[in-house]
């Protein structure tokens, strides 16, 4: 018998504490500007921030499409580039003992260096955006989506080989099914880094998006529009880390369902 869905009731207890963290958080900052009388232009309180957040709603709103049309461009491309690489690696090893290296020096090379060349070679539209975002997110993804592969249960392997399956088939049926746990949780890795470098590529330069509008505030010194600008792409964040994992629980509730027998 399958088990059932958690309640409601249970879902918010889990999330109290955070929910909890997050509001003491923001009342000891609003405090603390309200108490020391420091000025808006140094430290906006965080109903400053929230007032900024609707009276701009227009402009956030009309870069913050540009912004999640390129996040999810971007690690869309990256997805399928983690998941083809990660599959010629495990049909070669030797390959991977060659790439490996490469992929890992890639992870080391500085944003604030890369992402002006990216522009600088690719123009101001979609495509160095893309491209960083790929560059930032596809390597937790492949090293998951390795060590996935390499935690398949040997006996399940020698039965498949006993039976006369190919290398095709072992993947198939043994490998891929056991390596989706270490995807996923390389999925929700990397999509925290998305939305960062999608906003640092328009940082480096961009025609409209989130990193448009940061910049413009910091050189206007307005750092409540700011903030503004950045809650929304912490929520932007958010959002996508729950997508992943409600896509997770859809995708893996065989799992959960063969534990509880």
């Amino acid at each position: 018998m399958p088990p059932s869905p958690p309640s409601s009731r249970g879902t918010l207890s889990r999330a109290l504490p955070a929910c909890l963290s997050v509001a003491a958080t923001l009342a000891l900052w609003e405090s603390y500007v309200r108490l020391t009388g420091i000025s808006s232009q140094m430290l906006p309180a965080p109903t400053q921030v929230a007032w900024q957040i609707w009276a701009s709603r227009g402009l956030l709103w009309d870069n913050t499409v540009p912004t999640i049309r390129a996040t999810l461009l971007g690690f869309g491309f990256s997805v399928s580039v983690a998941f083809l690489l990660s599959v010629l690696l495990d049909f070669l090893p030797a390959l991977r003992r060659a790439l490996f290296p490469v992929f890992v020096i890639s992870q080391t090379l500085p944003l604030v260096a890369i992402a002006p060349l990216m522009v600088l070679w690719f123009g101001f539209d979609l495509t160095p955006k893309i491209l960083l975002v790929a560059l930032v997110t596809f390597f937790p993804m492949l090293i998951a989506l390795v060590d996935g592969y390499g935690a398949t249960e040997p006996e399940i392997e020698a039965l498949l080989r006993s039976m006369g399956a190919s290398h095709v088939t072992r993947f198939r049926l043994a490998r891929l099914p056991s390596a989706l746990p270490y995807f996923f949780a390389g999925l929700r890795i990397s999509i925290t880094y998305a939305v960062v470098a999608a906003i640092f590529a328009e940082y480096a330069g961009a025609r409209a998006g989130l990193g448009i509008v940061i910049l413009n505030a910091k050189n206007s010194f307005r750092p409540d529009l700011m903030l503004a600008a950045v809650a929304v792409s912490s929520a932007l964040t958010l959002s996508l880390f729950g997508a992943t994992a409600l896509l997770q629980r859809a995708m893996t509730g065989w799992r959960r369902a063969g534990a509880a027998r």
